[in-house]
């Protein structure tokens, strides 16, 4: 089955080829149709962006097609950044660095620093057909960027259970107990069934 990918973030390209990893599966993704324009995540949900960028590569290409959307949701930001985490700080480009100061500036002096990273599948039939899978990972807002790896708010974010940020993990690592992770790991399980077809 080929299966593409919609998305132009090579970070999360390659967090999705090595998680998703089945001998059933040809992984393309929209570098491979460089015709095919971005998608505008007019979507006021992880489901609904995920939703959007899938149909709109299936329709483009007349392949099954996977949208991913995902984000940090900070408790005491009431949810936020959510689903403009990639565009926190502002456009044009994304800038991971000035994401990262406005969330240590917004949550300056606050005591609760409870947070999780959300992710939502969306698996997109030619014909139409849409399917859904969402991993989390809990975790907590540290007080200044640790680590070198990874990439978005890798350098803030540490999961529960761990004392090292994403940041900080071998990326073997960071997968098995992500947000993205969790998602994929749900969706290979739950779509094994069409991914074999």
């Amino acid at each position: 089955m080929r299966l593409v990918i919609a998305t132009r973030n090579r970070h999360k390209l390659d967090e999705i080829r090595a998680i998703l990893d089945q001998p059933t599966l040809e992984l393309l993704s929209s570098f491979d149709f460089p015709g095919v324009p971005d998608v505008e995540e007019t979507g006021t949900t992880f489901e609904e962006n995920a939703a959007l960028k899938a149909r709109a590569l299936a329709t483009a290409t007349g392949l099954w097609a996977m949208g991913d959307d995902s984000g940090l949701e900070v408790d005491a930001l009431g949810g936020a950044p959510g689903v403009y985490s990639a565009r926190y700080a502002g456009l044009p480009a994304v800038d991971y660095a000035a994401n990262n100061r406005k969330l240590l500036a917004a949550l300056a002096g606050q005591p609760d620093r409870r947070a999780r990273f959300r992710t939502v599948l969306a698996l997109a039939a030619p014909d139409g057909r849409l399917f859904t899978c969402e991993g989390t990972c809990p975790g907590t807002i540290a007080d200044a960027p640790r680590g070198e790896g990874g990439f978005g708010y890798d350098p803030l974010f540490i999961p529960d259970g761990s004392t090292l940020a994403f940041a900080e993990m071998p990326a073997a690592e960071k997968n098995r107990i992500s947000h993205r992770g969790r998602a994929l790991a749900a969706a290979a399980i739950a779509w094994k069934h069409l991914f074999q077809d």
